[in-house]
């Protein structure tokens, strides 16, 4: 397959697929939660929204990250959480719906967000002969067919053909993973002579932003006083991105590799990060969770 048809087609057509099985889980009653618990969402929305890029832009800074590998690492802190996060809250006892909510808000929101913020910081952190075209509006097209459009055929489909939706779900959540894997291994393949200075340099970066993310997301919705079960679905809500939608906009849509090196030390990385946050949470007061996410 040639790399062209990998980059413009199916990279695109299978985070559209990953989009869509978010979808097929939703409802519109689930967006109410934004309604039904203003506090929670609005923390949650906008922790990823503002703290996570001033957050990257500082690791940036701290670790004196320059050219195409710190605009990946902006790029990463720009994506909203995907189907990864609302599998560790599940696992650790979170508000699940709460979860689901953030991270369908964020995405909907990601497409007329990202272009704009990133083409700031663009001319930030790139040199005079670094700079990449991103022209905006083709920009948000092109997301929005990418992550909104599959979301809402999934609603759809999930409204008319419930039974469907749930057994389809269950295949598109093994898939995304799988895939992510997949992308994940065919970087670190095409780039196996340089791997080892780049995870030594954006490793570190990467590591930073999801570990910090996850304590800052958990202490803020402490501070608000927050229940339990929605301290932890911020915190991981807030700590994990879409790592397949870092790699398509890097890739795909700025068709730069170096860009999508920070999504790839990401994607390695927060599996474990993952599994020991949402074992220690799942520990810390467990039981509590499901009886104060009904309250």
């Amino acid at each position: 397959m040639k790399a062209d048809l990998l980059i413009q087609v199916v990279l695109p057509a299978a985070l559209f697929i990953i989009m869509l099985g978010m979808g097929l889980s939703l409802k519109p009653l689930d967006f109410k939660l934004v309604i039904a618990k203003p506090k929670a969402a609005l923390l949650g929305v906008l922790a990823q929204m503002l703290m996570l890029p001033i957050l990257a832009y500082l690791i940036i800074l701290s670790l004196n990250i320059e050219g195409p590998l710190a605009v990946g690492l902006m790029i990463l802190a720009l994506c909203p959480g995907g189907t990864t996060s609302n599998l560790y809250t599940y696992l650790a006892k979170g508000d699940v719906a709460l979860s689901v909510t953030l991270t369908s808000v964020v995405s909907l929101i990601a497409p007329f967000s990202v272009p704009f913020i990133l083409l700031i910081f663009m001319d930030l952190l790139l040199g005079a002969g670094e700079q990449v075209n991103l022209p905006i509006v083709k920009t948000i097209i092109q997301l929005l067919v990418i992550t909104v459009l599959p979301i809402c055929l999934g609603m759809l489909i999930f409204r008319f053909k419930p039974g469907f939706a749930i057994s389809a779900e269950k295949f598109v959540k093994i898939f995304s993973v799988a895939f992510l894997l997949l992308i994940v291994a065919g970087i670190v393949a095409k780039n196996i002579n340089h791997m080892g200075s780049y995870f030594a340099q954006m490793g570190l970066a990467t590591l930073l932003l999801n570990v910090v993310c996850m304590l800052l997301g958990f202490t803020l919705a402490r501070l608000a006083k927050l229940n339990l079960a929605q301290q932890k679905s911020i915190a991981i809500e807030v700590g994990f991105q879409n790592g397949t939608l870092a790699i398509v906009i890097a890739l795909t849509l700025l068709q730069n590799t170096e860009m999508a090196i920070a999504a790839t030390c990401y994607s390695l990385l927060m599996f474990v990060t993952g599994a020991v946050f949402t074992l220690i949470l799942g520990r810390f007061n467990g039981a509590e969770a499901p009886e104060l996410a009904n309250k």
